[in-house]
């Protein structure tokens, strides 16, 4: 699974990243614009809506999941929500894996067999 992770958190980077970066280029950070661009019409309303709620739902998962697993550097998924919740997610799942993965060698090392 972490490999399929890495792979979603550079997808999940890249794809949303080179649309926005040429925006970002020929429009500085405009906000008033992307956000009337955002809203422009109702598929593209629908898009942002459906990010926004993505993104929050995804930032409260990360903050609970991370602190009821006692993860280390789970805040780092919540900056990747700059990006978005295409690389937050992933990123966090990747964390989570190794996190678990790494409880399991310590308790397969303190209880042997």
């Amino acid at each position: 699974m972490q490999g399929l992770y890495i792979f979603l958190c550079l997808v999940g980077t890249v794809l949303p990243l080179s649309q926005f970066i040429p925006w970002l280029v020929a429009h500085g950070l405009d906000v008033p614009l992307l956000l009337l661009q955002a809203t422009a019409s109702p598929v593209a309303a629908f898009a942002w809506s459906d990010v926004l709620i993505s993104g929050i739902t995804v930032a409260i998962f990360i903050g609970v999941e991370g602190r009821r697993q006692s993860m280390r550097h789970w805040g780092w998924s919540l900056c990747a929500l700059v990006v978005g919740p295409s690389l937050a997610l992933p990123l966090f799942l990747l964390l989570r894996e190794r996190h678990l993965a790494a409880r399991q060698r310590d308790a397969a090392l303190s209880h042997p067999p």
